[in-house]
């Protein structure tokens, strides 16, 4: 059997446009149905966004703020995409598939506490105005 070249599965058109658009929707329906950690993420988003109309955030702290969102919650996708990939190739526990999987949720970690430290900027002064 003939080996397909990358270059053509990767062929270009609006049909393969649109299948991949669906692949990513499928990749969040993924995530949402077996991923706990992304609906706290999606949690915490929620509250941020209240919040934000909340204290009348200005344009460019929801810029800030968007980005935040955006940056956890595609990070948390891209642990997601390592995990399976490790588990793929990894039957057996594997020191080296930890430290994979360990440091590709570290990466979330890392995200997520910016996020907060960056939010907390946000907010703490309008929250302190109240008091």
């Amino acid at each position: 059997m003939d080996a397909i070249s990358r270059d053509k599965l990767k062929q270009k058109g609006i049909k393969r446009l649109g299948k991949s658009f669906m692949y990513a929707v499928d990749g969040l329906k993924y995530a949402f149905k077996y991923e706990q950690n992304i609906w706290v993420h999606t949690l915490a988003t929620i509250l941020v966004i209240i919040f934000g109309f909340a204290f009348k955030i200005s344009c460019g702290e929801w810029l800030i703020i968007i980005l935040a969102i955006g940056l956890v919650i595609a990070t948390e996708l891209i642990n997601t995409s390592i995990e399976a990939v490790v588990d793929l190739t990894c039957k057996e526990i594997n020191p080296i598939a930890k430290v994979a999987k360990d440091t590709a949720a570290a990466a979330v970690l890392v995200f997520a506490i910016t996020a907060v430290v960056t939010a907390a900027i946000i907010f703490l002064p309008k929250m302190i105005v109240l008091i």
